[in-house]
């Protein structure tokens, strides 16, 4: 039988506000981003809107239970949700169990929507990470035990992420694994070892398939093919460069009547350039920043090493992706088709962020 965790303090209210604000934000800039495709593809303008808050509303729902939910459970389920992960993620590469998009097979069929299973990954890595690290805090750990043995499970989620295939997202586990590590008081050389064995590998990945190595080729120069490769990148940089200060107006854009592709998704931010300006983008960041802050600040306050090191790496999970994806849309990195949490439309992403938020705001909760 779950217990309730008993609160001792206000949950972190500045954090859930921001997340109600970039999750409403998001929703009306789908709308707005999808309206015209959605009558295009399948007679209904609102088919995006009506999923994604449906998306929201499940999403609340898994919020408030891990809020209320003590933290101490996940510590419990560090184990048995790796093993769950590493199950999912061998499903999902399994003909007819697992959605094949775009080539690359990521998602298993849930009823009417779908999931990705790798967001579930990324958050069972932190889970079990925290709490190896939180039970050796008293342990003086070398290479073996600090380094090898934390990510031996690891390695094979990262394999069956890149047979999807996903590089980018295995990337990230990487970095998040690391950044996990340093924070756990693993040596810094040891971390920088890893990351030196792991340089080659990536590289080797990246010219391994042509479609990788195009993307290089479009972020140096997208203008080499602005028709084809480098369309959709090109698009985005228009789009910030219409919306000028203010933008266009919110549901006037120009970009998402099918210049910019898949505009309510990855490249959601450059329907908000364009429609709100550079003000809606910097307030887009703001709010972002705000956010890795108060998490960060919530990893800091807590005296238990377990919720320190679980809301550093959910912080860090957020903030990355938001980085990347933000970097990417403005055409500073190279492109990767990732969410931008709480704005982008899709459920996976949706659904594991708001769980992030629901065990911060559950850590925020109690004097531990």
């Amino acid at each position: 039988m779950i217990k309730w965790a008993e609160t001792t303090s206000r949950p972190d209210f500045v954090l859930l506000v921001l997340t109600l604000i970039l999750v409403s934000f998001g929703t009306v800039m789908i709308y707005s981003s999808s309206s015209i495709m959605a009558l295009d593809r399948f007679k209904d303008g609102q088919f995006f809107l009506k999923k994604q808050l449906v998306f929201f509303l499940l999403g609340l729902l898994v919020m408030l239970v891990t809020q209320k939910l003590p933290y101490e459970y996940w510590q419990k389920l560090a184990y048995p949700a790796l093993i769950f992960a590493f199950l999912l993620l061998v499903l999902v590469l399994i003909p007819h169990v697992g959605i094949k998009v775009g080539g690359a097979r990521r998602w298993i069929r849930i009823g009417p929507f779908s999931f990705q299973v790798a967001e579930l990954a990324k958050v069972a890595i932190i889970v079990y990470l925290a709490s190896y690290l939180a039970k050796r805090q008293h342990q003086s750990l070398d290479f073996i035990h600090g380094v090898v043995i934390p990510l031996a499970p690891i390695i094979p989620l990262v394999v069956l992420v890149l047979m999807q295939p996903d590089l980018g997202t295995s990337i990230i586990i990487v970095a998040l694994s690391l950044s996990m590590l340093f924070l756990g008081g693993i040596r810094m050389k040891y971390i920088f070892s890893v990351f030196l064995l792991a340089l080659p590998v990536v590289a080797w990945l990246m010219i391994s398939k042509s479609y990788r190595l195009n993307r290089l080729k479009v972020f140096l120069d997208p203008w080499q093919d602005p028709q084809n490769s480098g369309f959709q990148i090109i698009q985005s940089l228009l789009s910030f460069g219409s919306g000028g200060t203010f933008g266009v107006g919110v549901g006037d854009g120009m970009q998402k009547l099918f210049y910019l592709p898949e505009p309510h998704t990855d490249f959601i931010l450059a329907v908000i350039a364009e429609e709100s300006g550079f003000v809606g983008v910097i307030t887009v960041i703001v709010l972002f920043a705000v956010f890795i802050y108060r998490g960060l600040m919530i990893a800091f306050k807590s005296k238990d090493r377990f919720a320190s090191l679980l809301a550093a790496g959910l912080t860090m999970l957020v903030g990355i992706e938001a980085v990347i994806n933000i970097a990417g849309v403005m055409g500073l990195i190279p492109l990767k088709g990732l969410a931008l949490p709480f704005l982008s439309y899709g459920g996976s992403s949706l659904i594991m962020s708001m769980l992030a938020v629901g065990v911060l705001l559950s850590i925020s909760s109690r004097e531990v």
